[in-house]
């Protein structure tokens, strides 16, 4: 009589890591059939969006930028009329 245990080669992250293999797979696919194969996202794609974010971002501190400069010279220029009293 032998016993068999259990595969001492299978453990707790080779479960884990066949179930998260899986759940990628599943998202991939489901992604495809949802989105279509051009509206996939990729690599190319998620750094292109980063690089327009960054632009966005860089725009909206030079608005600011000049929004507080115009004001600082506005309340410069209003300081300056004032009569000393």
């Amino acid at each position: 009589m032998s016993t068999a245990g259990p595969n001492p080669t299978i453990g707790l992250t080779t479960i884990s890591r066949t179930v998260a293999s899986l759940a990628v797979g599943v998202v991939h696919t489901l992604e495809r059939a949802v989105a279509g194969d051009a509206r996939v996202r990729t690599a190319r794609g998620n750094a292109w969006e980063a690089v327009c974010a960054d632009r966005a971002r860089a725009d909206q501190r030079a608005e600011l930028d000049r929004l507080v400069a115009e004001l600082a010279a506005a309340r410069a220029a209003t300081r300056g009329r004032q009569p000393v009293g």
